[in-house]
């Protein structure tokens, strides 16, 4: 075949993709969670997998070696070339004229690249986009983590599948430290594909706290090393229920190299049924009349074999789970058994509680705290705690959880000097018909009566995912993207973002975008996305088309 036979032939062959495939061109809407600053122009380039490629500033404190970006370069490759193939660049190599390299340059002040993320992690990062290059800056690697987030999101595809990216401008931080996410793994079990999965949509989200809910009531799938009958005997099954030592470790080693802390929960006295089947002796003997009754009600606060157990098993908690946060739990705790118990009632009135029961659970709390101090570890505790006015350590962080006058809450804690989170109003276990995430976008943590010092004592919220109604199955769509609403008001400006109208077209392809990355996100309204069907991965890959 001729020279220009054999060209007129690839474009015949061009015009049958081009046919195939919808004529528009969809730029990117904006980033999710929206940034503090950022300014796109109409500039843009074009990129091609294999000219593309990530760097180390020469001024970076971390280089090569570094264990969170050398693994975060190559997930976001991935994450922004998902249907690179070797075909598409063939093509590409017969039809087109070389592409232009793309170089990404990420540079950090401090190194940190072997410690997790912390409460006073810095997360902060700036990102210039320009012809040929993209410069990233920040202090700490989770700043760069959350830089590389938002420089994937920048990224978009013509109908052709060749990839562009605006020039752009972006100063980001995040408005609160703490912006997390809590799963119940005790009220059904959640494989540890599931944990890892949400863990992957956190951090498309800038969410940086996995608040692990892990034991309750119904069962105990924690496998402690140091009292094994817990989960031998509490859990729903002992050996396919349950999170093993180096589960547990893998979920750690998951969320740090996503900047995502994980943060446990052993909630005590109350919700704590499964705890007793494998530990004798811990719960309280209910009584009907002067005899027991076989029932067990919560952790017996009267007896010093409590304490013992307690400060064991926090002495493993702070050994196997690295953060420096650990909540205690202390809500819902029903009084009715041990009114009913002649011995708890005998210690009542040897400490001088009369028949205060919420001096008894005060008398529990105090000195599990007093535990976890001495651990070096700072305590989270739920609302219940403060409102039963107990003695709480100055540093202890209060999570308020009851919805009804979370204002008022808030005025009370931080008048009282309390560190506080805020998740009241995400608890998106609830649904309800239509657009219900407005309701969390709408939601302002800061809008109660106090000072301007008492407003900065609220650290955060999280998004509560209770597990009554949720396992694997359903986990994912009922998270995502619902979830987003909180993480864009944790991260963002409120001022930039009051308006959900504003803010749908993005929550709207960052739902597309969660669907392509392979979370099960459910849809916002009526639409479709343009990578949910399998079928058009082919076009796509067959199209990975440079046409600068």
């Amino acid at each position: 075949m001729s020279r220009s036979g054999s060209h007129s032939h690839r474009v015949r062959w061009w015009c049958l993709i081009v046919a195939v495939v919808a004529v528009w061109v969809q730029q990117v809407e904006g980033v999710w969670p929206l940034p503090q600053q950022l300014h796109q122009s109409a500039d843009r380039d074009c990129l091609s997998p294999q000219r593309f490629s990530f760097t180390y500033g020469r001024d970076s404190a971390a280089q090569t070696g570094c264990s969170v970006l050398d693994a975060a370069f190559k997930r976001y490759f991935s994450i922004i070339f998902p249907d690179f193939t070797t075909l598409s660049e063939n093509v590409l190599q017969y039809m087109w004229s070389e592409p232009q390299p793309f170089v990404v340059s990420v540079s950090v002040k401090t190194r940190g690249c072997d410690g997790y993320p912390d409460e006073d992690s810095d997360e902060s990062y700036t990102l210039s986009v320009s012809e040929g290059q993209a410069v990233l800056r920040s202090v700490s690697v989770w700043g760069a983590l959350r830089g590389l987030e938002s420089l994937s999101q920048l990224v978009y595809q013509d109908d052709y599948g060749t990839y562009f990216i605006n020039k752009t401008e972006i100063v980001d931080f995040p408005r609160f430290a703490f912006r997390g996410l809590l799963l119940d793994t005790s009220r059904h079990y959640l494989p540890l594909y599931a944990i890892l999965k949400t863990l992957d949509a956190m951090a498309y989200s800038k969410l940086n706290v996995f608040h692990w809910h892990i034991v309750d009531d119904p069962s105990f799938p924690y496998q402690s090393r140091t009292f094994p009958d817990l989960s031998n005997k509490g859990a729903f099954h002992p050996f396919t229920h349950i999170y093993t030592q180096s589960d547990v470790i893998r979920v750690i080693e998951h969320a740090r190299m996503r900047g995502i802390r994980v943060v446990p929960e052993f909630d005590s006295p109350g919700h704590t049924q499964s705890w007793g089947k494998g530990q004798p002796g811990l719960l309280t003997p209910c009584y009907k009349g002067s005899v027991p009754s076989g029932s067990f009600g919560p952790v017996d606060p009267t007896v010093d074999t409590t304490y013992k157990f307690m400060a064991s098993l926090l002495k493993e908690v702070k050994f196997v789970f690295p953060d420096s946060y650990v909540h205690l739990g202390g809500d819902e705790v029903s009084f009715a058994c041990w009114q009913s118990n002649p011995n708890v009632r005998k210690f009542m009135e040897k400490m001088g509680f009369g028949k205060d029961f919420t001096k008894l659970e005060s008398f529990y709390m105090e000195s599990i705290m007093n535990m976890t101090a001495a651990l070096n570890k700072t305590s989270i505790v739920w609302q219940d705690v403060f409102d039963y006015h107990e003695r709480i350590p100055q540093d202890t962080v209060l999570e308020i959880w009851k919805g009804a006058k979370y204002q008022t809450e808030l005025s009370r804690m931080t008048q009282a000097g309390h560190r506080v989170l805020l998740s009241a109003p995400w608890y998106i276990n609830h649904i309800s018909y239509g657009q219900d995430w407005r309701n969390s976008y709408a939601v302002q943590p800061q809008n109660f009566s106090g000072t301007d010092e008492q407003k900065k004592l609220v650290i955060g919220g999280e998004v509560a995912m209770w597990g009554e109604y949720v396992d694997a199955t359903n986990l994912s769509p009922r998270l995502w993207p619902r979830a987003c609403a909180a993480a864009e008001r944790l991260w963002s400006n409120e001022e930039k973002t009051l308006n959900a109208d504003l803010a749908f077209p993005r929550l709207k392809e960052f739902r597309c975008e969660l669907l392509r990355r392979g979370i099960q996100a459910e849809p916002l309204f009526v639409g479709h996305c343009r990578h949910e069907y399998d079928g058009l991965q082919l076009i796509f890959s067959l199209t990975g088309l440079c046409c600068c």
